[in-house]
């Protein structure tokens, strides 16, 4: 007999980890480099100037936070809801100083979260960071489109023909069978943003630009008068759950943050990223922190936490004090700030699919870009495609739970990838031990940070002993110090996040603590996620993927000129 083949399955297997754990190689451009790719026409195009950068920002971020997440979260958290908000904005501070530090290092090409992974691990982990973000946005942008859809229809019922006769079918949505929900109008809003998406971002960023201005305006009204209106003795108890209801409620209001990572992938179309994208990034997100609490703060001080609306809380608000026409202006303002919000995720979403299209994980469908509107419209009309049918059919509330998911474990990578890029050598930084390199043992150091964050996160939610929780704290402190002495670091290009590693540790700590106040669903949701992720993977990703050869080239072109800043 001869002897039998090399077994398939261990060349498959060999195959997929070899595929798996390469990683794409970028050199930071200088200020004036303007990214290019064959075949595409011009590709994108630098449009966005600072202003425009912090609207994307808080567009993105103002909106459900504000007109709906409040009055849900503060039916259990009570008045320390303001508290919750203030937890998950100190949280994303961290975030984003790891990303203002790798969107200036990085800034050419779209990406975002995606792109840090890819350069500072391996393939297989960001193509899971995509798909954790991307399922976020997808849910997120379809819950949106609900709540802007219910929001127009209360204001077209201010017409008085108009009222009381538009079914509940069209924008507020009627349950069939259980799971489903009918509405029409969703869908229909939804295509309207992505036809403006598609005709180009210098439109999608007038209309961004304008309503959001509006809408802070009329939070900024709302908090002003409302304060008039605040009843101290309505912020006691504060806390009328403990602190657990508000660390949970910190987990559900983390995904009203979630505008600077938008503006993290604008790179692309930034006139001068390595300056502005920083800037925009924390600029807008200090934004959103002070307006946030301010709302908190007025509408737990004017109406008892217990009698908030979860539908439209600040208006229910208003109205119950006598304040009508406050009530009127604020659905007004929901429908603007609701819209900007749901205009920046679709328009996210669509960069996100386009880097992927480019790096081979996904159809070469996606990675097109319009030789004249400049957009990548296969992505944008696949966006709007994915979000108009679970707006028009889901009942999307029931999947709020499994939410903020994706946010907490991208930004918790990013934060590590922070790390890794800033070693001096990221072979080997100093002389390793005799049975591992220092770069796989920084690796473990942050997986060991992330496990005790999570570890702690699961003793303070099931109320183990006190001494669980220093210990994994101590645990996650000492890997910390481990990374500050056993690693070099460099200064990075632009801007630099400060205390590194400290402030990403902390920054993982976090984020996987509050990961662990998550609803049970979410931790389901990851893990059969992932599954099926890597299964998408092996079966086409690491197929067609490659990073070296992605048709991405990096070329010097002329200083930006007056009218480009």
């Amino acid at each position: 007999m001869t002897s039998s083949p090399p077994s398939s399955t261990s060349s498959c297997f060999s195959r997929f980890c070899s595929s798996a754990l390469r990683s794409k190689t970028l050199s930071p451009p200088s200020e004036t480099a303007v990214r290019k790719r064959s075949g595409d026409g011009d590709g994108l195009v630098r449009r966005l100037g600072l202003f425009d950068l912090i609207l994307l920002g808080i567009g993105a971020s103002i909106g459900a936070g504000i007109f709906v997440v409040t009055g849900t979260v503060a039916r259990d958290a009570g008045p320390g809801v303001t508290i919750s908000f203030i937890i998950a904005g100190a949280s994303c501070v961290l975030n984003a100083l790891c990303y203002a530090e790798l969107a200036s290092r990085f800034p050419a090409v779209v990406g975002g979260a995606y792109l840090y992974t890819y350069s500072a691990f391996n393939e297989l982990t960001a193509f899971l960071v995509f798909a954790q973000l991307m399922l976020d946005y997808h849910i997120g942008a379809a819950s949106i489109a609900r709540s802007l859809a219910s929001y127009v229809v209360t204001v077209l019922e201010l017409i008085p023909f108009l009222k009381d006769s538009i079914p509940s079918w069209v924008g507020h949505g009627e349950e069939v069978f259980g799971a489903l929900s009918i509405n029409l109008l969703a869908p229909i809003l939804l295509v309207l943003l992505t036809v403006v998406l598609c005709r180009g971002v210098g439109e999608s960023s007038i209309l961004n630009s304008t309503m959001t201005v509006t809408k802070v305006l009329i939070v900024l009204f709302v908090i002003i008068v409302g304060a008039f209106k605040i009843d101290t003795s309505n912020w006691t108890p504060f806390a009328p759950n403990g602190v657990e209801s508000i660390l949970t409620g910190s987990t559900v209001v983390f995904f009203s943050y979630v505008g600077f990572d938008a503006v993290a992938n604008s790179a692309e179309e930034s006139k001068r990223p390595q300056r502005d994208l920083p800037l925009g990034i924390i600029g807008s997100l200090l934004v959103c922190i002070v307006l946030y609490i301010g709302v908190c703060l007025v509408i737990t001080g004017m109406v008892p936490y217990q009698y908030l609306g979860e539908d439209a809380p600040l208006a229910e608000a208003f109205t119950s004090r006598g304040l009508k026409y406050v009530s009127v202006l604020i659905s007004f303002g929901a429908v603007a700030g609701l819209t900007t919000t749901l205009l920046v995720g679709l328009y996210v979403q669509s960069r996100l699919y386009l880097g992927l299209g480019r790096d081979g994980l996904l159809p070469a469908i996606f990675a097109k870009v319009h030789p004249t509107r400049h957009t990548p419209i296969h992505s944008q009309v696949w966006v709007g495609i994915v979000a108009g049918i679970l707006a028009g059919l889901f009942n999307v509330r029931v999947l709020s739970h499994i939410l903020s998911v994706g946010t907490l474990t991208g930004y918790s990578v990013v934060s590590a990838c922070v790390v890794t890029l800033r070693w001096k050598d990221r072979a080997s930084s100093r002389a390793s031990t005799a049975w591992i390199s220092n770069r796989g043992e920084g690796i473990i150091c942050l997986l060991t940070i992330a496990c005790c964050g999570f570890a702690a996160g699961v003793f303070f939610r099931f109320g183990a002993s006190f001494v669980f929780l220093i210990l994994a704290a101590v645990v996650a402190v000492f890997s910390a110090a481990a990374l500050y002495v056993r690693q070099v670091y460099t200064d990075p290009p632009g801007f630099s996040c400060p205390g590194v590693p400290i402030i990403p540790s902390i920054s993982i700590f976090v984020n996987i603590f509050l990961f662990a106040q998550l609803h049970y669903e979410a931790w389901v949701r990851f893990v059969i996620l992932s599954i099926v992720t890597v299964g998408i993977y092996a079966f086409y990703g690491q197929y067609h993927a490659d990073p070296v050869n992605a048709n991405v080239s990096i070329i010097y072109h002329r200083a930006p000129t007056e009218e480009d800043q």
